[in-house]
Protein backbone atom coordinates (compact mmCIF):
# COMPACT_ATOMS: atom_id res chain seq x y z
CA UNK A 1 0.00 0.00 0.00
CA UNK A 2 1.16 3.33 -0.75
CA UNK A 3 1.59 6.47 1.43
CA UNK A 4 -1.85 8.12 -0.31
CA UNK A 5 -3.99 5.10 -0.21
CA UNK A 6 -6.10 6.90 2.47
CA UNK A 7 -6.89 9.56 -0.91
CA UNK A 8 -7.85 7.78 -3.34
CA UNK A 9 -10.62 8.47 -5.14
CA UNK A 10 -10.80 11.93 -3.70
CA UNK A 11 -9.47 13.58 -7.10
CA UNK A 12 -13.15 12.55 -8.51
CA UNK A 13 -14.66 14.62 -5.84
CA UNK A 14 -14.97 18.46 -5.81
CA UNK A 15 -14.11 18.93 -2.15
CA UNK A 16 -16.32 22.21 -2.06
CA UNK A 17 -19.17 20.94 -3.69
CA UNK A 18 -19.24 17.80 -1.47
CA UNK A 19 -18.55 19.73 1.44
CA UNK A 20 -21.56 22.09 0.47
CA UNK A 21 -24.12 19.38 0.25
CA UNK A 22 -23.09 17.37 3.15
CA UNK A 23 -23.54 20.56 5.48
CA UNK A 24 -26.94 21.90 3.41
CA UNK A 25 -28.47 18.99 3.21
CA UNK A 26 -27.27 16.22 5.25
CA UNK A 27 -26.09 17.74 8.27
CA UNK A 28 -29.05 20.17 9.06
CA UNK A 29 -32.87 19.98 9.19
CA UNK A 30 -34.87 19.98 6.17
CA UNK A 31 -37.21 23.24 6.12
CA UNK A 32 -40.03 21.30 6.21
CA UNK A 33 -39.04 19.52 10.12
CA UNK A 34 -38.25 23.21 11.15
CA UNK A 35 -41.43 24.72 12.54
CA UNK A 36 -42.60 27.88 11.99
CA UNK A 37 -40.35 30.96 13.73
CA UNK A 38 -43.90 32.21 15.13
CA UNK A 39 -45.03 29.22 16.27
CA UNK A 40 -46.38 29.23 19.88
CA UNK A 41 -43.85 27.10 22.73
CA UNK A 42 -45.59 25.06 25.02
CA UNK A 43 -45.86 27.09 28.62
CA UNK A 44 -47.39 23.68 30.27
CA UNK A 45 -44.15 21.96 30.30
CA UNK A 46 -40.11 22.53 29.60
CA UNK A 47 -37.20 19.98 28.63
CA UNK A 48 -34.78 20.12 30.97
CA UNK A 49 -31.22 18.12 31.97
CA UNK A 50 -30.82 17.01 35.14
CA UNK A 51 -27.73 14.61 36.93
CA UNK A 52 -27.85 11.51 38.47
CA UNK A 53 -25.82 9.00 39.63
CA UNK A 54 -26.01 6.16 37.93
CA UNK A 55 -27.19 3.74 40.56
CA UNK A 56 -30.11 5.76 40.57
CA UNK A 57 -30.62 5.87 37.11
CA UNK A 58 -30.30 2.44 37.18
CA UNK A 59 -33.07 2.05 40.18
CA UNK A 60 -35.42 4.79 38.15
CA UNK A 61 -34.45 2.21 34.90
CA UNK A 62 -36.09 -0.98 37.17
CA UNK A 63 -38.73 0.93 38.67
CA UNK A 64 -39.91 1.93 34.86
CA UNK A 65 -39.12 -1.32 33.96
CA UNK A 66 -41.24 -3.39 36.71
CA UNK A 67 -44.16 -0.79 36.10
CA UNK A 68 -44.42 -1.34 32.27
CA UNK A 69 -44.23 -5.30 33.23
CA UNK A 70 -47.25 -4.71 35.57
CA UNK A 71 -49.24 -3.36 32.43
CA UNK A 72 -48.45 0.57 33.36
CA UNK A 73 -47.25 0.60 29.24
CA UNK A 74 -47.34 4.66 29.13
CA UNK A 75 -44.76 4.51 32.32
CA UNK A 76 -41.42 6.53 31.45
CA UNK A 77 -39.20 7.92 34.30
CA UNK A 78 -40.13 11.38 33.75
CA UNK A 79 -43.83 10.00 34.67
CA UNK A 80 -42.38 7.80 38.02
CA UNK A 81 -40.41 11.23 38.97
CA UNK A 82 -43.70 13.59 38.63
CA UNK A 83 -45.95 10.40 40.67
CA UNK A 84 -42.69 11.11 43.04
CA UNK A 85 -42.88 15.01 43.48
CA UNK A 86 -47.00 14.27 44.02
CA UNK A 87 -46.37 11.92 46.98
CA UNK A 88 -43.12 12.83 48.44
CA UNK A 89 -43.61 13.99 52.28
CA UNK A 90 -41.71 17.14 53.03
CA UNK A 91 -41.64 16.12 56.67
CA UNK A 92 -40.00 12.88 55.80
CA UNK A 93 -37.11 14.30 53.63
CA UNK A 94 -33.79 13.73 55.79
CA UNK A 95 -31.59 16.23 56.45
CA UNK A 96 -28.61 16.69 54.74
CA UNK A 97 -29.81 15.49 50.76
Amino acid sequence: MGSDDGQRGWGLLDRAEVEGVLSGSFYSKSRSSRPPKDAAKPEHYKVICISMYTDDLKKLDDMVDTLKAKGLTKASRSALIRHALATVDLEKVPRGI
